[in-house]
């Protein structure tokens, strides 16, 4: 069932397209809720924590920025149809497209999901409700923030699992091809590394925050409210240097743990892509190592993050292995193929001992149908599709050709569909015999690019040869279609009258026997004088035929022509005698008739020896006229 203009297809390239955005939309935000981790810093000098206002109101609009298209999911969810479970028995099913139904769905599943994941508290907590906090409340509202975007990490990742798992479903794989889904999948585990380093860092902010507080619970006159900047209340924490030391160099700190390396180096910078990429580099070494180098304190949050680094990159790096190889294997698959195939060929013809140049004609062949194909099976891939299609298809690849053809440039488009459905695809490489004279013709090939021999010796005939060069837009097996023709031929296959060799690499289609004849009984079009006459004009057998039949002639011509001239003399000679008497004959007039006579003589005699030659030639001179088909046999 069609969808109406208003619902949305789920199965439509439309939706599909924005799914696979929304999903990478969705890693982002993830990615930009984790800078709110990077606002709290250390003031070394007076030892108190501060938030950065800058990098909390850029990651506020930034996640503003990323909530559009969770908002505009939710607009689309409220459009997009779905298939009834009751009508899945056969088929596809049908697509409800009742809006009503659509929003009752929706709101029954995702809708609390998408409403929590796109909550802007974060914003309103930045840029409403800090503005009026002071002193301490401003890192009470620290841990509040933090608590919030943790919080809504939970419905965000929900929604993304679900979607991924739709879009494979649909369309088999996030990205369509091999290098930009291996991409996706690594970009993946680059954000996984992100957001781990900024937890790193926040949990270790924290963790000195509760060192400090612990620590000034035990000085007398210490308020926790000095261990803020900006705080009104001033007091002298030189004292937390000694409680809290971040400078120790023992293997494993005991109070700050894995923490540590945050406190020393990064904790105090007021440089945001110091922290960020000396996190992230964190992050991405223990994801890689399951956190095997972690060492960690007797702290119980301490150790659970570790535990939690150590599975996340253990499940994380199996995913990324699984997927990123699923990925190179489909793009390299048919490279791997080939090699194999080529290994498997060489181990065959070394043991068959075939001769080193036709090993080399082997090779040659199959690395040039590599190169024309890549490696897919082009029949095998067309044959699958259904007929409406493959016909288009066919008619793509196969009719531009078939119209360079000039015995097919004028045949209704019903029978070009019905030679474009039935040609096939044909690769041959230099110094390939494709058909020897006398052997049996199973095929018309049209050739689409390179250039062919065509040559003939008349059956074997001592004396004749005939030699024409086959180019783009040529064919050859010309006599399968008089065959086909021919409704009073037999089952046997016609003779070849020519020998055609390759003479560089030729790609173009054949045309079987037993299609060709199916086309020529369905199609009476076929059969009409004219396309009979284009076909004697292009036809190679047909031409040299022609040719001797021509060259035939004009010896006859010559010959008859020779011969008057002799009678012409012979005739002036004999006037020449009677008109001068035999009684007044004078001895000049007769030296010049002996001398005459002795020349035509010798003439004569050349001449008769120049006729038989001439006999014996023109016989090797005259082909066998080429069949034609009985087209009234049917009629009789």
């Amino acid at each position: 069932m069609k969808p109406t203009a208003r619902v949305l297809d789920p199965q439509g390239p439309f939706l599909q397209t924005w799914n696979k955005i929304f999903v990478i939309s969705c890693l982002i935000s993830v990615s930009v809720d984790s800078l709110f981790f990077y606002a709290p810093a250390i003031d070394g000098d007076n030892n108190c924590l501060y938030l950065d206002d800058k990098l909390d109101k850029t990651a506020s609009i930034l996640r503003s920025l990323t909530d559009i298209f969770y908002l505009l999911r939710m607009v689309f969810q409220f459009r997009t149809g779905f298939t009834a479970s009751s009508s899945r028995v056969f088929g596809h099913g049908v697509l409800v497209d009742n809006t009503f139904e659509i929003a009752k769905r929706y709101l029954a599943t995702y809708f609390l999901i998408d409403f929590l994941a796109v909550l802007p508290l974060p914003q309103v907590f930045v840029l409403v409700v800090r503005p009026h906090l002071k002193g301490s409340e401003v890192m009470t509202e620290k841990n509040i923030l933090t608590l919030i975007v943790i919080c809504q990490y939970v419905p965000r990742l929900i929604r993304i699992i679900p979607l991924y798992i739709q879009i494979t479903r649909s369309a088999g794989t996030v990205m369509d091809t091999a290098w930009p889904g291996a991409a996706f999948n690594l970009l993946v585990y680059i954000l996984a590394s992100h957001v781990l380093g900024a937890l790193w860092y926040i949990l270790a902010i924290q963790r000195e925050d509760t060192c400090w507080r612990e620590a000034c619970n035990d000085q007398d006159g210490c308020d926790l409210a000095s261990l803020y900047c900006g705080s009104t209340v001033f007091g002298n924490n030189t004292f937390l240097q000694d409680a809290c030391p971040t400078d120790g160099d023992a293997d494993i700190d005991p109070i700050f743990g894995i923490y540590l390396p945050v406190l020393q180096n990064v904790s105090q910078s007021t440089g945001f892509l110091e922290k960020l990429f000396y996190c992230f580099w964190w992050g991405l070494q223990n994801l890689c190592s399951y956190g095997q180098n972690l060492k960690t304190s007797t702290y119980i949050w301490e150790n659970l993050f570790a535990v939690f680094v150590s599975t996340s990159g253990l499940v994380l790096f199996a995913l990324l292995i699984g997927n990123v190889q699923t990925y190179l294997q489909s793009a390299s698959g048919h490279i791997e193929e080939m090699r194999v195939k080529r290994r498997d060929t060489q181990q065959w013809m070394a043991h068959r001992l075939i001769p080193e140049d036709i090993k080399e004609r082997i090779l040659r062949h199959d690395q040039y149908k590599w190169q024309e194909t890549q490696g897919v099976d082009e029949e095998d891939l067309i044959i699958n599709l259904p007929k409406d299609l493959r016909r288009d298809v066919k008619r793509h690849l196969c009719l531009s050709l078939l119209m360079r053809v000039p015995m097919f440039e004028n045949l209704d488009d019903q029978l070009l569909d019905a030679m474009c459905d039935r040609l096939k695809p044909i690769l041959y490489t230099e110094g390939s015999c494709i058909i020897r004279e006398g052997a049996p013709v199973n095929e018309m090939l049209f050739i689409m690019r390179g250039t062919l021999e065509s040559m003939t010796t008349d059956g074997g005939r001592m004396g004749f040869f005939n030699s024409n060069v086959l180019k783009s837009g040529d064919f050859c097996g010309e006599e399968l279609l008089t065959w086909a023709l021919d409704p009073t031929s037999g089952s046997n296959l016609p003779s070849s009258t020519r020998t055609v060799k390759t003479l560089s690499e030729v790609e173009g289609f054949s045309l079987r026997a037993d299609h060709l004849r199916f086309v020529a009984t369905q199609y009476r079009r076929l059969h009409s004088k004219q396309l009979r006459h284009t076909f004697r004009f292009y036809s190679q057998q047909w031409r040299t035929w022609g040719a001797c039949f021509i060259q035939a002639a004009w010896h006859r011509y010559c010959r008859k022509k020779m011969e008057d001239s002799l009678y012409e003399k012979e005739r002036r000679f004999q006037a020449a005698i009677v008109s001068d008497g035999s009684s007044s004959r004078s001895l000049g007039a007769a030296l010049y008739a002996a001398h005459f006579a002795c020349n035509m003589v010798r003439v004569l005699r050349r001449n008769a020896a120049r006729k038989a030659r001439l006999l014996e030639r023109v016989p090797s001179r005259l082909l066998q006229k080429p069949a034609e088909p009985n087209f009234f046999a049917e009629e009789e």
